[in-house]
């Protein structure tokens, strides 16, 4: 299926104003289930309750609330929200240029496509292949949803691609996590090197990798669709055990360049199929 216009936009380029398109540039396959009654097979409803009141709310009932401390909120409505919002802009303004390794992937929250709207064509193309010259990214400000972001715009395959990104309070700080004290010898960061060197490729190929739980689960649905007995075998977790590290490193080294990679797995089907409904009752989380 093509990918959905998501909205209409230009970028800002100094005096240049480019019409762009945004698309949505990856979905997650995640399986999901829902919560049904055992005994009928329904779906269950979940409602709003107060246990204060003890009773049961609509929608006209609730308003939004932000903690000040426990239990206690300051109260908005929802025209109240909407008046704190940015206007409705659709201009993706280029605020400066970076190299891409100065960001840290950290900051990247969700990434869209871009393509050229009527008239943009040309310009597009032409800050594509620019930006790709000068192995330039773009730092950008985007309003979406009366929400303003901060966004990163890099070429990419001969377009150009739009990264939501984090804002730097929003990053929690690493030297807050325990990151070890442990003293490295020299010929164990050797080996290590070794085996980083004989486990490296010169490009990453995303279709070598695919979800084999998701797989798992969706060939499970049929079968239980189709009335098949599903037998689950007990998995015995057993403690993980201490290893010498130099053994262990000499011992994957020892494989050596004759052990082989995954071969590329053909992209099975994304969903299960359709099943009768009938039998679909029968699944429970």
């Amino acid at each position: 299926m093509a990918p959905r216009v998501l909205q209409a936009g230009t970028i800002s380029f100094g005096l240049v104003n480019i019409p762009i398109k945004l698309y949505t540039a990856a979905t997650s396959q995640n399986v999901a289930f829902h919560l049904i009654h055992a005994k009928c097979g329904s779906r269950i409803k979940q409602q709003q309750i107060c246990p204060v009141c003890n009773m049961v709310l609509t929608r006209d009932d609730l308003v939004r609330g932000y903690e000040l401390a426990k239990k206690q909120y300051v109260q908005f409505t929802e025209a109240e929200l909407e008046a704190l919002e940015h206007d409705a802009s659709q201009n993706i303004d280029i605020v400066e240029f970076v190299p891409l390794p100065e960001v840290d992937p950290v900051y990247f929250e969700k990434s869209y496509f871009l393509g050229p709207d009527k008239g943009g064509e040309k310009p597009y193309r032409l800050l594509a292949a620019a930006m790709a010259k000068a192995n330039r990214v773009a730092i950008a400000k985007f309003v979406m949803r009366g929400k303003e972001n901060l966004v990163l715009i890099r070429p990419a395959q001969d377009g150009l691609m739009l990264h939501l990104m984090y804002f730097a309070d929003e990053i929690r700080n690493f030297n807050e996590i325990d990151k070890g004290s442990a003293t490295l010898k020299e010929n164990e960061l050797s080996l290590a090197t070794r085996l980083i060197d004989e486990l490296s490729a010169d490009e990453f190929k995303p279709e070598l990798y695919h979800d084999e739980y998701r797989e798992r689960v969706l060939e499970t649905v049929n079968q239980k669709a189709a009335g098949q007995e599903i037998s689950t075998a007990e998995v015995a977790h057993r403690p993980a055990e201490v290893v010498d590290l130099m053994e262990a490193l000499k011992a994957s080294l020892a494989k050596g360049p004759g052990r082989e990679k995954k071969p590329a797995v053909k992209a099975r089907r994304a969903e299960a199929t359709p099943p009768p409904s009938r039998k679909v009752n029968t699944l429970r989380k």
